[in-house]
Protein backbone atom coordinates (compact mmCIF):
# COMPACT_ATOMS: atom_id res chain seq x y z
CA UNK A 1 0.00 0.00 0.00
CA UNK A 2 2.44 2.45 1.01
CA UNK A 3 4.98 2.16 -1.97
CA UNK A 4 2.11 2.69 -4.88
CA UNK A 5 2.98 6.34 -5.37
CA UNK A 6 6.05 4.86 -6.34
CA UNK A 7 4.80 2.63 -8.77
CA UNK A 8 2.78 5.05 -10.26
CA UNK A 9 5.51 7.55 -10.13
CA UNK A 10 7.67 5.49 -12.28
CA UNK A 11 5.19 4.00 -14.51
CA UNK A 12 3.60 7.72 -15.66
CA UNK A 13 6.15 10.45 -14.71
CA UNK A 14 9.17 8.45 -16.43
CA UNK A 15 7.06 5.97 -18.81
CA UNK A 16 8.98 2.74 -16.85
CA UNK A 17 7.46 -0.91 -17.22
CA UNK A 18 7.06 -1.77 -13.38
CA UNK A 19 7.98 -5.32 -12.18
CA UNK A 20 7.00 -5.83 -8.33
CA UNK A 21 8.84 -8.88 -6.42
CA UNK A 22 6.51 -9.25 -3.13
CA UNK A 23 5.62 -12.08 -1.05
CA UNK A 24 2.30 -13.88 -2.01
CA UNK A 25 0.10 -12.88 0.61
CA UNK A 26 0.35 -9.72 -0.67
CA UNK A 27 0.46 -10.02 -4.24
CA UNK A 28 -3.15 -9.64 -5.04
CA UNK A 29 -3.09 -6.14 -4.10
CA UNK A 30 -0.84 -5.27 -6.90
CA UNK A 31 -1.72 -7.66 -9.34
CA UNK A 32 -4.60 -5.43 -10.11
CA UNK A 33 -2.86 -2.05 -9.83
CA UNK A 34 -2.73 -0.77 -13.66
CA UNK A 35 0.60 0.64 -13.26
CA UNK A 36 2.34 -3.01 -12.84
CA UNK A 37 3.08 -5.07 -15.48
CA UNK A 38 4.18 -7.94 -13.60
CA UNK A 39 4.39 -9.45 -10.15
CA UNK A 40 6.64 -11.75 -9.21
CA UNK A 41 6.24 -13.69 -6.06
CA UNK A 42 9.13 -15.16 -3.45
CA UNK A 43 9.06 -18.71 -2.22
CA UNK A 44 11.10 -20.07 0.24
CA UNK A 45 13.96 -20.68 -1.90
CA UNK A 46 14.90 -17.02 -3.77
CA UNK A 47 16.78 -18.55 -5.97
CA UNK A 48 13.54 -19.75 -7.94
CA UNK A 49 12.87 -16.42 -8.57
CA UNK A 50 16.20 -15.23 -9.22
CA UNK A 51 16.69 -17.25 -12.57
CA UNK A 52 13.19 -15.68 -13.82
CA UNK A 53 14.17 -12.09 -13.01
CA UNK A 54 17.41 -12.87 -14.84
CA UNK A 55 15.73 -12.68 -17.66
CA UNK A 56 13.81 -10.13 -18.06
CA UNK A 57 16.60 -7.74 -18.19
CA UNK A 58 16.03 -4.68 -16.31
CA UNK A 59 17.91 -1.31 -16.19
CA UNK A 60 17.25 -1.15 -12.57
CA UNK A 61 15.99 -2.36 -9.20
CA UNK A 62 14.13 -0.39 -7.09
CA UNK A 63 14.90 -1.68 -3.51
CA UNK A 64 11.85 -0.61 -0.81
CA UNK A 65 12.88 -3.30 1.30
CA UNK A 66 16.15 -3.00 2.10
CA UNK A 67 17.01 -6.35 4.16
CA UNK A 68 19.31 -9.49 3.59
CA UNK A 69 16.89 -10.73 1.48
CA UNK A 70 16.83 -8.01 -1.22
CA UNK A 71 20.52 -7.65 -0.57
CA UNK A 72 21.12 -11.19 -1.90
CA UNK A 73 18.69 -10.46 -4.98
CA UNK A 74 20.55 -7.15 -5.86
CA UNK A 75 23.57 -9.13 -5.80
CA UNK A 76 22.52 -12.31 -7.72
CA UNK A 77 21.26 -9.46 -10.63
CA UNK A 78 24.20 -7.33 -10.70
CA UNK A 79 22.21 -4.24 -11.91
CA UNK A 80 22.13 -0.95 -10.66
CA UNK A 81 19.93 -0.41 -7.70
CA UNK A 82 18.84 2.28 -4.98
CA UNK A 83 17.68 1.10 -1.78
CA UNK A 84 15.09 2.69 0.97
CA UNK A 85 17.23 4.39 3.74
CA UNK A 86 15.58 2.70 7.05
CA UNK A 87 15.65 4.39 10.30
CA UNK A 88 17.29 1.33 12.71
CA UNK A 89 18.89 3.21 14.73
CA UNK A 90 17.00 6.08 15.13
CA UNK A 91 13.77 3.78 15.75
CA UNK A 92 16.21 1.94 18.20
CA UNK A 93 16.88 5.33 19.72
CA UNK A 94 13.39 6.16 20.21
CA UNK A 95 12.15 2.39 21.41
CA UNK A 96 15.64 1.83 24.14
CA UNK A 97 16.32 5.53 25.11
CA UNK A 98 13.14 7.61 24.73
CA UNK A 99 15.44 9.98 22.51
CA UNK A 100 13.91 11.01 19.33
CA UNK A 101 15.81 11.69 16.14
CA UNK A 102 13.23 10.38 13.95
CA UNK A 103 12.52 13.06 10.95
CA UNK A 104 9.07 14.65 10.43
CA UNK A 105 8.16 12.80 7.26
CA UNK A 106 5.87 9.86 6.39
CA UNK A 107 7.63 6.79 5.20
CA UNK A 108 5.58 7.35 1.71
CA UNK A 109 7.73 10.31 0.59
CA UNK A 110 11.04 8.80 2.23
CA UNK A 111 9.92 5.66 -0.44
CA UNK A 112 9.47 8.79 -3.17
CA UNK A 113 13.11 10.22 -2.40
CA UNK A 114 14.61 6.38 -3.53
CA UNK A 115 13.22 6.93 -6.81
CA UNK A 116 13.81 10.84 -6.71
CA UNK A 117 17.38 10.02 -8.77
CA UNK A 118 14.97 8.88 -11.74
CA UNK A 119 13.20 12.07 -12.02
CA UNK A 120 10.11 10.89 -10.19
CA UNK A 121 8.45 13.76 -7.99
CA UNK A 122 6.01 13.43 -5.41
CA UNK A 123 2.17 14.13 -7.16
CA UNK A 124 0.27 14.72 -4.23
CA UNK A 125 -1.96 12.08 -5.38
CA UNK A 126 -1.93 10.18 -1.90
CA UNK A 127 -2.37 6.21 -2.13
CA UNK A 128 -3.42 3.98 -4.56
CA UNK A 129 -6.16 0.98 -4.20
CA UNK A 130 -7.71 -0.89 -7.15
CA UNK A 131 -10.84 -2.99 -6.90
CA UNK A 132 -11.74 -5.25 -9.47
CA UNK A 133 -16.43 -5.47 -9.59
CA UNK A 134 -15.71 -9.40 -8.62
CA UNK A 135 -14.29 -7.84 -5.40
CA UNK A 136 -17.58 -5.55 -4.32
CA UNK A 137 -19.55 -6.33 -1.48
CA UNK A 138 -23.60 -5.15 -1.33
CA UNK A 139 -22.93 -4.51 2.06
CA UNK A 140 -26.88 -3.83 2.36
CA UNK A 141 -27.42 -7.67 1.12
CA UNK A 142 -24.90 -8.39 3.10
CA UNK A 143 -25.16 -6.44 6.05
CA UNK A 144 -28.56 -4.55 6.20
CA UNK A 145 -26.65 -1.51 6.05
CA UNK A 146 -26.86 1.46 3.72
CA UNK A 147 -23.56 2.50 2.29
CA UNK A 148 -21.96 5.56 3.88
CA UNK A 149 -24.09 5.44 7.03
CA UNK A 150 -21.97 2.84 8.78
CA UNK A 151 -18.56 2.75 10.51
CA UNK A 152 -16.34 0.34 9.90
CA UNK A 153 -14.30 -1.04 13.34
CA UNK A 154 -10.87 -2.70 12.31
CA UNK A 155 -10.63 -5.08 15.82
CA UNK A 156 -7.36 -6.71 15.51
CA UNK A 157 -3.60 -5.69 14.29
CA UNK A 158 -0.48 -7.36 13.48
CA UNK A 159 0.45 -6.90 17.36
CA UNK A 160 -1.79 -7.43 20.51
CA UNK A 161 -0.23 -4.53 21.89
CA UNK A 162 -1.68 -2.05 18.72
CA UNK A 163 -5.36 -3.46 19.52
CA UNK A 164 -8.06 -2.09 21.87
CA UNK A 165 -9.36 -5.09 23.95
CA UNK A 166 -12.95 -7.36 23.11
CA UNK A 167 -14.06 -5.29 26.58
CA UNK A 168 -13.01 -1.35 24.53
CA UNK A 169 -14.47 -2.61 21.41
CA UNK A 170 -17.72 -4.04 23.18
CA UNK A 171 -17.94 -0.22 24.81
CA UNK A 172 -17.28 1.40 21.72
CA UNK A 173 -19.94 0.17 19.90
CA UNK A 174 -22.61 0.85 22.24
CA UNK A 175 -21.40 4.32 22.78
CA UNK A 176 -21.39 5.13 19.22
CA UNK A 177 -24.91 4.51 18.27
CA UNK A 178 -25.00 4.03 14.68
CA UNK A 179 -24.35 1.03 12.25
CA UNK A 180 -21.09 -0.87 12.60
CA UNK A 181 -19.81 -3.62 10.77
CA UNK A 182 -16.53 -5.40 12.70
CA UNK A 183 -13.35 -6.07 10.31
CA UNK A 184 -10.53 -8.84 10.84
CA UNK A 185 -8.84 -11.66 9.67
CA UNK A 186 -9.58 -15.39 10.35
CA UNK A 187 -7.41 -14.53 13.33
CA UNK A 188 -9.89 -12.50 14.50
CA UNK A 189 -12.95 -14.48 14.66
CA UNK A 190 -13.09 -15.42 18.16
CA UNK A 191 -12.33 -11.82 19.25
CA UNK A 192 -15.01 -11.06 17.03
CA UNK A 193 -17.52 -13.57 18.03
CA UNK A 194 -16.77 -12.16 21.77
CA UNK A 195 -17.58 -8.60 21.01
CA UNK A 196 -20.79 -9.48 19.71
CA UNK A 197 -21.86 -10.60 23.12
CA UNK A 198 -21.92 -7.75 24.29
CA UNK A 199 -23.77 -5.86 21.53
CA UNK A 200 -26.70 -4.90 20.04
CA UNK A 201 -26.72 -7.64 16.84
CA UNK A 202 -28.94 -5.40 15.29
CA UNK A 203 -26.57 -2.78 15.14
CA UNK A 204 -23.38 -4.43 14.56
CA UNK A 205 -22.37 -6.76 12.46
CA UNK A 206 -19.34 -8.90 11.89
CA UNK A 207 -17.34 -9.78 8.86
CA UNK A 208 -14.42 -10.95 10.31
CA UNK A 209 -13.09 -14.04 8.68
CA UNK A 210 -15.63 -13.89 6.14
CA UNK A 211 -14.06 -11.48 3.61
CA UNK A 212 -10.80 -11.46 1.58
CA UNK A 213 -8.88 -8.25 1.66
CA UNK A 214 -9.76 -7.29 -1.20
CA UNK A 215 -13.82 -7.74 0.03
CA UNK A 216 -12.87 -6.13 2.93
CA UNK A 217 -11.05 -2.60 1.13
CA UNK A 218 -14.70 -3.26 -0.34
CA UNK A 219 -16.55 -2.58 2.84
CA UNK A 220 -14.28 0.22 4.09
CA UNK A 221 -14.67 1.69 0.24
CA UNK A 222 -18.57 2.62 0.84
CA UNK A 223 -18.07 3.13 4.80
CA UNK A 224 -18.96 6.18 6.83
CA UNK A 225 -15.75 6.87 9.05
CA UNK A 226 -13.29 4.52 9.82
CA UNK A 227 -11.85 3.53 13.28
CA UNK A 228 -8.24 1.53 13.43
CA UNK A 229 -5.61 0.68 14.94
CA UNK A 230 -2.00 1.21 13.29
CA UNK A 231 -2.56 -2.05 10.65
CA UNK A 232 -3.14 -2.46 7.09
CA UNK A 233 -6.43 -1.50 7.05
CA UNK A 234 -5.67 2.17 8.37
CA UNK A 235 -3.44 2.31 5.35
CA UNK A 236 -6.53 1.04 2.57
CA UNK A 237 -8.78 3.50 4.59
CA UNK A 238 -6.36 6.49 3.66
CA UNK A 239 -6.35 4.97 0.27
CA UNK A 240 -10.12 5.55 -0.48
CA UNK A 241 -9.98 9.04 1.31
CA UNK A 242 -11.92 8.34 4.14
CA UNK A 243 -12.02 10.13 7.64
CA UNK A 244 -10.68 7.75 10.46
CA UNK A 245 -10.04 7.65 14.21
CA UNK A 246 -6.56 5.99 14.54
CA UNK A 247 -6.38 4.31 17.93
CA UNK A 248 -2.74 3.92 18.82
CA UNK A 249 -1.22 1.60 21.37
CA UNK A 250 2.60 0.56 21.95
CA UNK A 251 3.58 2.19 18.38
CA UNK A 252 3.63 6.10 17.46
CA UNK A 253 2.94 7.77 14.51
CA UNK A 254 5.99 9.35 14.59
CA UNK A 255 7.51 6.22 13.19
CA UNK A 256 6.27 7.50 9.79
CA UNK A 257 3.33 5.43 9.26
CA UNK A 258 0.04 7.27 9.94
CA UNK A 259 -2.89 7.97 7.36
CA UNK A 260 -0.94 9.29 4.00
CA UNK A 261 -3.10 11.41 2.14
CA UNK A 262 -1.08 13.64 -0.40
CA UNK A 263 -2.07 16.60 -0.73
CA UNK A 264 -5.83 15.94 0.10
CA UNK A 265 -7.30 17.74 3.01
CA UNK A 266 -8.56 14.32 4.56
CA UNK A 267 -9.56 14.71 8.49
CA UNK A 268 -7.77 12.31 10.68
CA UNK A 269 -7.77 11.78 14.20
CA UNK A 270 -5.13 9.77 16.79
CA UNK A 271 -5.59 8.77 20.21
CA UNK A 272 -2.45 7.91 21.81
CA UNK A 273 -0.60 7.94 25.36
CA UNK A 274 1.71 10.37 24.93
CA UNK A 275 2.44 10.94 28.55
CA UNK A 276 3.60 7.01 29.18
CA UNK A 277 7.47 6.70 29.62
CA UNK A 278 7.55 3.11 28.43
CA UNK A 279 6.02 4.51 25.30
CA UNK A 280 7.39 2.95 22.50
CA UNK A 281 8.03 -0.35 23.33
CA UNK A 282 9.04 -1.61 20.17
CA UNK A 283 8.62 -0.62 16.43
CA UNK A 284 6.32 -3.08 15.43
CA UNK A 285 4.70 -4.65 18.76
CA UNK A 286 4.63 -7.64 21.10
CA UNK A 287 1.80 -10.45 22.30
CA UNK A 288 1.43 -8.72 25.53
CA UNK A 289 2.40 -5.62 27.23
CA UNK A 290 6.12 -5.89 28.13
CA UNK A 291 5.26 -4.23 31.49
CA UNK A 292 2.10 -5.70 32.32
CA UNK A 293 -0.21 -2.63 32.53
CA UNK A 294 -0.67 -1.89 29.37
CA UNK A 295 -1.85 1.58 29.48
CA UNK A 296 -0.90 2.88 26.35
CA UNK A 297 -4.28 0.77 25.20
CA UNK A 298 -6.58 0.48 28.80
CA UNK A 299 -5.93 4.27 29.24
CA UNK A 300 -7.92 5.60 26.19
CA UNK A 301 -11.48 7.55 26.71
CA UNK A 302 -13.78 5.11 24.61
CA UNK A 303 -16.27 8.08 25.00
CA UNK A 304 -14.16 10.62 23.62
CA UNK A 305 -13.16 8.51 20.55
CA UNK A 306 -17.04 7.37 20.09
CA UNK A 307 -17.87 11.35 19.83
CA UNK A 308 -14.79 12.32 17.55
CA UNK A 309 -16.17 9.50 15.05
CA UNK A 310 -19.68 10.75 15.09
CA UNK A 311 -18.41 13.88 14.36
CA UNK A 312 -16.47 12.80 11.47
CA UNK A 313 -20.52 11.96 9.61
CA UNK A 314 -20.80 14.37 6.44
Amino acid sequence: MLTTPVLRGVKLQIGAEVHVLTKKAFAPIVEINPHVTKVYTLTEDINDVIGDLKKENYDEVIDLHHNLRSQRIKLALGLPSNAFKKLNIEKWLMVQLKINRLPPVHIVDRYLETVSHLGVKPDGLGLDFFLQKEEHVNVEQKFGFKPFNYTSIVIGAAHQTKCMTTEQIQKLCNALDMPVILLGGKEEVEKANQILKGVSQDKVKSAVGELTILQSASVIEQSGPIITHDTGMMHIAAAFKKPQVVVWGNTIPGFGMYPYYGNENVKWIGFEQTDLKCRPCSKLGYDKCPKGHFRCMLDHDISAIASTAKSMIT
